[in-house]
């Protein structure tokens, strides 16, 4: 048998048990970290155990929706579980993705556990150089 020595077990079992697991409609939360790389933003959701078949991604204007369910993995009738700590159910995150960025090229890649989302800048919000004209009525005055 499986023991975990933390003082806070029986908190942790009693909050499982109360908040319950992620459903469609009360998904539980999942991690991410978001920082920009050159000219694009990266956006990085844990999502250990999960099947990429099982990984739901939505963008509606400019609310991007990630959703996920971890489901359990088969038994046979002979196994009795002694100790379960890993969370099943669905988890969801929503972001408010700012106008400058190119939702319509949105690049996403799920390797060991981690959904990872590249947004690329829109080019309207890159700095540019705005060359200046000089008109034909216009002249040079030198001293």
């Amino acid at each position: 048998m499986l023991m975990r020595t933390d003082p806070f077990r029986e908190l942790d079992r009693l909050a499982q048990q109360l908040m319950g697991p992620g459903t469609w409609s009360k998904p539980s939360a999942m991690p991410m970290d978001a920082y920009r790389e050159g000219d694009e933003y990266v956006v990085a959701f844990d999502l250990p155990g999960v099947t990429a078949d099982t990984i739901d991604i939505d963008v509606e204007r400019n609310m991007l929706t990630v959703k996920a369910e971890r489901r359990p993995t088969a038994k046979s009738d002979d196994v009795h579980m002694e100790l379960s700590e890993r969370p099943l159910g669905v988890f969801s995150r929503q972001i408010v993705l700012a106008d400058t960025l190119d939702t319509e090229r949105i690049k996403a890649d799920y390797d060991a556990g981690v959904l990872t989302l590249r947004i690329p800048i829109a080019e309207r919000a890159k700095p540019r150089k705005i060359s200046i004209g000089v008109g034909a009525g216009h002249k040079e005055i030198s001293g």
